[in-house]
């Protein structure tokens, strides 16, 4: 099982960001290649047009205002003009298209962590806080969206700007280009290295921010707890803690960020003053190559040069904190899937209910053994009960046979399938699970009945409803089986959560049903409408029970007391009473 990560230690990433990762992030690119070719097509002819201008500025300087030709510099400036309006319109394509194939880049990213996450077994979840798994698919995915819908694009257009203005600037004077190459070379160093050492920094953030996330997650849902015990005030003061880790952590990054200016304009300050000195020298000592015109011309591709340099730094600098982004999302859809189907993998169908665990043992932490040489052999039909001290292993027993955890030793089988070498969706379709806290999910009752069974008609629904005596309370509203409930059941008791659960199961019905403390949340009224419900739910199915209830597990066929690592005590109930040993201890207390 994974080391056990809690709010306040900081995560250990397996996937590192290099090439090959971000050749992994680029195939999500590929599906809309015709999108991207269009938006490189449409930036490279608009940063053409926008280097024109200058070019124009020249020949007005140096010819027309000489000539004093009115109608040629009503031409130009008229060219100028359609020039921008033309940069403008592509401009406003290219973002619409670059945006359009972000976020559809994101969605597939997020699509895939979600779906990766489906398949996971519990011991990834068991391993870390939700928080931190949450934070990973909602507020990474949707910094990387506003980068690859908007830093991409930037940079792609601020890269042609670059290449496009040095091919002008070379066309212009090669000797001037140089300068500003002498220049910007080493700024671009700069930045690359402050980039180098803002990557880990970024990474440690992320921790920082995930354990706050993880945090205010458990908080949220232990809320009830926390003001009862009068925790609010430690609840805030362990906030303020964590808090204090992440904005310190964030005035590290702030101090080299912000290093990034200075860098840029000292060396491009520096090239300027060289480009200025060079074209005063040439025109004072030189043989008059470089004229008014031209140095106009270039000034003016300086600064079409310096902008998009300056902003290329800024979105390096910002890939440092995407790189830390993506390490988190793909160490999640890297994360092995430990329980899957076989290549060779049956299908389990018309069991008839057999079970049996042979020599098997498990472990949550490694080294310390819940169960132990465990062997139980369950007959088609027969009700199993599992009693004992909490801890012993009882939720165990269902957590393998539904193969929510792998065993470590031993095998188990139904109906003489290992369950190993069964498809896992029809394992879990012959098996239906009633969990002593039931979930019910937003929408309405009916969704949630037909959830096990998506293909169930209103009548089925209604019918299982009714079976379990669940229509009492769903006919008290207004609207029914169509009445909308909120998330987690908001509005509705314990009591109905559960009834709506045992609705579900019996709408789905399995081959082996496993009831975990299912009754512990109804009261004793209910409780015996459903007994009686039961005994037609359990006929001619293998059942397992979890429970403290006497009423809900003395007339299971056998009742197992689970201690020490295996089966302490085995039998019926009266068998188990005449013994006197731990079963009767157990019911008298």
């Amino acid at each position: 099982m994974a080391k056990k990560n809690t709010y306040f230690q900081d995560e250990e990433l397996k996937t590192k960001i290099d090439l090959k990762q971000f050749a992994r992030t680029l195939s999500y690119i590929l599906p809309f290649k015709k999108i991207f070719i269009t938006v490189c097509i449409l930036m490279t002819a608009g940063s053409i047009f926008f280097m024109i201008p200058p070019i124009i500025l020249k020949q007005i300087v140096n010819h027309t205002v000489a000539s004093k030709n009115i109608r040629e510099l009503i031409l130009l400036l008229s060219s100028m003009t359609l020039l921008a309006g033309i940069t403008i319109v592509f401009n406003y394509f290219q973002q619409i298209l670059m945006g359009r194939m972000g976020h559809s880049v994101i969605a597939n990213i997020r699509r895939d962590i979600f779906t990766h996450l489906q398949h996971l077994s519990f011991e990834y979840f068991d391993s870390r806080p939700d928080g931190k798994i949450v934070v990973r698919v909602t507020d990474y995915i949707n910094e990387l969206a506003n980068f690859f819908s908007n830093f991409v694009l930037q940079f792609l257009i601020y890269f042609a700007m670059i290449i496009v203005s040095l091919v002008f600037m070379f066309s212009i004077s090669w000797q001037l280009a140089l300068i500003v190459l002498a220049s910007a070379i080493p700024m671009m160093a700069g930045v690359l290295f402050l980039r180098k050492a803002l990557k880990p920094m970024f990474t440690k953030l992320r921790f920082k921010n995930s354990n706050r996330s993880a945090f205010l997650v458990e908080s949220l849902m232990g809320e009830k707890i926390i003001k009862n015990c009068n925790q609010d005030e430690a609840s805030l003061n362990t906030l303020k803690d964590i808090h204090t880790k992440c904005y310190v952590q964030w005035e590290h990054i702030v101090a080299v960020a912000e290093l990034n200016t200075p860098v840029t304009e000292i060396f491009w300050n520096l090239g300027t003053l060289s480009l200025f000195a060079a074209s005063l020298a040439s025109m004072l000592f030189g043989n008059g190559s470089i004229d008014a015109g031209t140095v106009i011309a270039f000034t003016g591709y300086m600064g079409l040069f310096s902008t998009p340099l300056t902003q290329i730094a800024m979105v390096i600098q910002n890939l440092a904190q995407v790189t830390s982004n993506l390490e988190q999302v793909f160490d999640t859809i890297d994360f092995p899937v430990s329980i899957k189907d076989k290549e060779d993998a049956v299908t389990l169908k018309n069991i008839k209910g057999k079970v049996d665990f042979n020599d098997v043992t498990f472990s949550y932490e490694e080294g310390v053994p819940v169960l132990e040489h465990f062997n139980l052999h369950v007959n088609p039909g027969e009700t199993i009960a599992l009693v004992g001290p909490t801890g012993a292993g009882k939720t165990t027993v269902i957590n393998m046979l539904t193969r929510f955890y792998d065993i470590e030793k031993g095998s188990l089988t139904i109906d003489g399938y290992d369950i190993k070498d069964v498809k896992l969706n029809s394992l879990r379709h012959e098996i239906g699970v009633l969990m002593q806290d039931p979930f019910i999910f937003k929408g309405t009752i009916l969704e949630n009945i037909r959830y096990g069974k998506p293909d169930a008609s209103d009548k089925e629904c209604i019918e299982a409803a009714e079976k379990i005596h669940a229509d009492t309370f769903i006919k008290r509203f207004s609207d029914g089986y169509n009445h909308p409930l909120e998330e987690r059941g908001s509005g509705l008791s314990a009591g109905e959560k559960q009834l709506l659960s045992f609705t579900r199961i019996i709408l789905k019905n399995p081959s082996v049903i496993i009831l975990d403390e299912a009754t512990s949340s109804i009261d004793t009224e209910t409780e015996l409408l459903i007994q009686k419900a039961l005994d037609v739910i359990l006929k001619d199915k293998t059942a397992f029970i979890v429970a403290h209830r006497l009423s809900t597990i003395k007339n299971s066929d056998r009742i197992l007391y689970i201690a020490n690592k295996t089966i302490a005590e085995e039998g019926n109930h009266e068998e188990l009473m005449k013994k006197k040993g731990l079963y009767y201890h157990l019911t008298e207390n």
